[in-house]
């Protein structure tokens, strides 16, 4: 059985919850988990899901580490915008409201991103708070630009018809209706390797079919025409890669341009098999990759703060 539903069924239970409030006012629902000194971590997680994607990393993060999940907007249990609040620039915003409200000034966290939470560290690269906070970045099965060109869930030779259909696929505003068998074989074949375990499938599943429709759609309407090419370049901070073999979505084009074009990259983990959903479907591999950037890049920062501080506090007694 997977560890998304290993142990108990039920989601993990945050530390605290908060709302931070990005530029345009909007209220973003913020899960705080682990012990509020330790090493940090910020999950933002992609379209149609919301922070249960993240279960597996935050069970096996929590108990070391200070894990911070967000539902973006219109997602989860935050509310859907206002006119207009659906853009690259307003999940830059989000995401660094969501900095400010949870972290000390300059206190830096590793920041994964899945799918279109990788997007958002895309658009936020250039941003003072990200340039603040992110010690390190982990992007999973995401893309900068042509994702209707290159993705390949319908069966056609790639080309300007399939584009065209792709692009209509993701604005489609019929509602997916009740998670049953055969929205199951739908969405494995969309999103997720071939193996996929059952239960797997089943909790992405019930993650994307509780994603309200026009949250779908506006966002949808926002990928199809994505170019975040130069968030890419200005992602100046150390940046691993990941992404499934088998990811009709996002395919690993997209991860090899990104992995390419970084100014501090750290190379690009394929998974053999595994689809879109890398976080469910390998929750080991990603975990462990955040681990890595953890260690590498903010623990190491941070027991050395702690020994400074408490010399200092030595001297002065």
């Amino acid at each position: 059985m997977s560890r998304l539903l290993h142990r108990d069924t039920v989601p993990p239970v945050p530390a605290a919850e908060l709302t931070a409030r990005s530029a345009d006012g909007s209220r973003i629902h913020v899960e705080l988990h682990g012990p509020e000194d330790a090493p940090a971590v910020v999950l933002a997680h992609g379209w149609t899901c919301n922070t249960r994607f993240w279960d597996a990393q935050i069970r096996d993060l929590a108990a070391d580490h200070r894990v911070i999940a967000y539902d973006q907007r219109g997602h989860g249990l935050t509310p859907e915008p206002g006119p207009g609040g659906y853009s690259t620039n307003a999940l830059a915003d989000d995401l660094e409201a969501v900095l400010a409200a949870t972290l000390a000034p300059g206190r830096r966290a590793v920041l994964a991103g899945h799918s279109m939470g990788g997007m958002t560290v895309m658009a936020a690269a250039a941003r003072p708070g990200l340039r603040e906070h992110a010690a390190a970045v982990l992007l999973c099965s995401t893309g900068s630009t042509r994702l209707a060109a290159e993705a390949r869930v319908l069966p056609l030779r790639a080309g300007a018809l399939r584009t065209r259909i792709t692009t209509a696929v993701l604005g489609a505003k019929a509602p997916l209706g009740p998670v049953n068998p055969v929205s199951r074989r739908i969405l494995k074949y969309a999103t997720m390797g071939a193996g996929s375990a059952p239960d797997r499938v089943d909790a992405c599943a019930r993650i994307v079919h509780s994603c309200p429709r026009r949250a779908r759609v506006e966002w949808g309407h926002v990928l199809a025409e994505l170019d975040l090419a130069a968030g890419v370049r200005e992602l100046r901070v150390p940046t691993a890669v990941i992404a499934g073999t088998g990811d009709r979505l996002t395919p690993p084009v997209h991860a090899r341009a990104i992995a390419a074009a970084l100014p501090v990259g750290l190379g690009l983990t394929e998974l053999a098999g595994m689809g879109h959903m890398t976080p469910v479907e390998a929750p080991e591999a990603v975990t462990a990759k955040i681990r890595e950037l953890v260690t590498r890049y903010v623990a190491t920062g941070t027991a050395a703060e702690r020994k400074a501080a408490t010399a200092e506090k030595e001297d002065v007694a």
